[in-house]
């Protein structure tokens, strides 16, 4: 799918990740982009159309999918995450939060948004992943139980939405350098540069891009011994 005329719609627009692709979308001669966010007023990106979107609450995603009813690209952008140990007292309250968001959140959008993708020609979904999808680490042990089955989830959209023509793509990245690592000590990618190969990938029919270095070295290590997912993520 190319960027260009395309009808970006992207949720957690207005930070972070989300701000990036919104921007980078219009760089790249998209027709028009919709930046949603739980409150629209803090979206202050020249040239994009704000929409309020709480990904948790059907009625916003109804009523975006019915006002956007031209949109040929999701970005299910928006996520939490929790770094309260798994075996604490919080941390069901704080995957139960997380799975609202990066579970049942893209699936609720992607569904409202399938039959619109189907009608403007099929279109595509990107779902934003991480390494922790593949690999837990206990400084982000329910994130990645989250994020696990978000992977598992982007999966089967591929499947569901082959017959209509859906292109589903499955970024997966490390710690990016945006609000939500801004505490934590370790090495982090340029958002620009993530956004930058996730369209690439995009653009050349991609199912799955790896976006940096940590991702490719987990990714490539499924087949070593001891496996991978039986180590933590690296600090």
């Amino acid at each position: 799918m190319k960027l260009k005329d395309a009808v970006v719609f992207v949720t957690g627009a207005n930070r972070g990740l989300g701000r990036q692709f919104a921007l980078r979308a219009l760089e790249l001669g998209a027709k028009k982009v919709y930046a949603a966010a739980r409150d629209p007023q803090r979206i202050a990106i020249p040239g994009v159309i704000p929409v309020r979107l709480d990904v948790t609450r059907p009625e916003d995603i109804a009523a975006a999918a019915a006002q956007c009813h031209d949109a040929t690209l999701l970005i299910n952008n928006a996520g939490i995450a929790d770094s309260r140990p798994l075996l604490s007292m919080e941390a069901e309250a704080a995957l139960t939060a997380e799975m609202e968001v990066n579970l049942f959140g893209p699936l609720r959008v992607s569904r409202a948004f399938a039959p619109v993708l189907g009608a403007n020609g099929g279109g595509a979904i990107i779902n934003v992943l991480s390494v922790a999808s593949w690999i837990n680490s206990p400084i982000l042990a329910t994130y990645g139980i989250s994020k696990a089955a978000a992977w598992s989830l982007t999966n089967g959209l591929r499947q569901a939405l082959l017959e209509q023509k859906t292109q589903v793509l499955a970024l997966h990245v490390g710690f990016i350098d945006t609000d939500l690592t801004r505490q934590l000590e370790v090495p982090k990618a340029a958002p620009l540069d993530v956004v930058n190969a996730t369209f690439q990938g995009l653009e050349q029919g991609a199912s799955e891009v790896l976006a940096d270095e940590i991702t490719r070295r987990v990714h490539d290590g499924f087949s070593a011994h001891p496996e991978v997912y039986l180590q933590a993520i690296s600090r």
